[in-house]
């Protein structure tokens, strides 16, 4: 399509509909959105005249939301497009390993061929950013990170991306130093960890590791912890303290974080305030068997919280679809998020903090000037779109339909 055209008819949230204080729904309205060079260049009432020759695309008045973030993904590991296998039982997280080291070699399509399966599944479902961790060892090197490399090639256009350069046996048990190097050098822009201290068994001369990794890279930090209780929370303390001394505030984040859902709420609000005065960013899963941070009390507290799908049908996993709209909706269920304005809000952890509406109910998206990137749903409002996985019909990126069933 031209770069430069009208979206008609497209639906916006306008503001909050009150009643005796209490929120009743989301009002909505028709708009017309001028597209220029990916951007939102103008925005006009549904009844305005459009009197100019720019081609027009009617939208039939779908609900228009922020696309969305994948903040953790394992583009290497996944199993789409090969055939079907259900996981095999292990004691621990090294036979895990073990397994898949022999598995993925064996299979009949090549890493390339999965990770586009996956990445064809994101952009349908509302994704434009996808952040990957890929895995690096001795017995693949820099193999499955050229094979994700070509993936996203393939994709050029229809979304960004971000690369972690992931030891998942262990930075310091596979001496992974000189690999993550060689990677950061090939295009990853993260350093990965997993367990400095279960894994690794070093908590410090891990995550010293890490850092200086990151900034001899000038390169953020991604750290898989697992670890649970005071020993989680040990952890992120101390990679707080380091983050603030290398000067890394906001390119560093901690997926899973399981420590924080196992603590007390006091202890948790103090860890809170530590991540945020380091500018640590938490992204979880949302797991169903296992505690996890608690998102609305690190959310309320100034913390970054983002929500990745992690495993998607791999040697770890028989489960999981990509859906990010999905784990948003199982977030505001088991946080108890049932009201009209918590289920809208909930939609900031899938959009990078995009909302179309602040908590007062004030219009915050889409604005003059924002990027082109946009989800179009068969929804009456977010909150709608979040408790019901409302169905996707068109996905834009720069200002180019990247999916369209319209």
């Amino acid at each position: 399509m031209n770069s430069t055209f009208w979206l008609t008819n497209v639906r916006l949230e306008t503001d909050y509909h009150f009643v005796n204080g209490t929120i009743t729904k989301t009002n909505t309205a028709c708009a017309h959105l001028f597209i220029k060079d990916g951007t939102i260049a103008e925005i006009v009432a549904a009844d305005s005249q459009l009197n100019d020759d720019y081609p027009k695309k009617d939208m039939k008045q779908l609900l228009a939301l922020p696309s969305f973030i994948e903040k953790h993904c394992h583009l290497d590991k996944t199993l789409l497009s090969d055939k079907w296998r259900a996981v095999t039982p292990v004691n621990n997280i090294f036979e895990r390993c073990e397994i898949e080291k022999e598995v993925l070699p064996t299979l009949h399509t090549t890493i390339q061929q999965r990770a586009e399966e996956l990445l064809s599944r994101y952009v349908q479902l509302g994704v434009t950013h996808v952040r990957t961790h890929v895995d690096l060892y001795p017995e693949v090197g820099l193999k499955n990170l050229e094979e994700v490399q070509k993936a996203f090639q393939t994709f050029e256009g229809k979304l960004s991306y971000e690369i972690v350069a992931f030891p998942q046996h262990g930075l310091l048990r596979t001496k992974a130093t000189s690999l993550i190097r060689e990677a950061l050098r090939s295009g990853a822009g993260f350093v990965g960890g997993v367990d400095p201290a279960t894994v690794d068994g070093d908590i410090e001369a891990s995550l010293q590791q890490m850092v200086e990794l990151a900034v001899e890279g000038n390169a953020g930090i991604d750290l898989h912890l697992h670890d649970p209780d005071q020993l989680g929370t040990f952890t992120m303390k101390r990679l707080a303290q380091l983050t603030k001394e290398a000067g890394l505030q906001g390119k560093v984040a901690i997926s899973h974080a399981f420590g924080l859902g196992d603590v007390s709420r006091s202890e948790a609000e103090e860890m809170a305030d530590i991540l945020r005065d380091a500018g640590i960013t938490i992204v979880t899963s949302v797991p169903l068997r296992r505690k996890f941070p608690p998102v609305g009390l690190l959310n309320s507290k100034g913390v970054p919280v983002a929500i990745g799908c992690d495993n998607i049908f791999d040697v770890w996993s028989p489960f999981g679809n990509g859906d990010l709209l999905e784990r948003a909706g199982r977030l505001a269920k088991s946080s108890g998020w049932g009201d009209e304005r918590s289920l809208a809000q909930t939609l900031q952890f899938i959009t990078g903090g995009k909302t179309p509406l602040n908590q007062a109910g004030e219009q915050t998206w889409p604005k003059v000037g924002d990027s082109a990137n946009m989800v179009f749903l068969e929804a009456s409002c977010s909150a709608e779109a979040i408790a019901r996985r409302s169905q996707r019909k068109a996905t834009m990126f720069k200002g180019n339909f990247v999916s369209s069933s319209i």
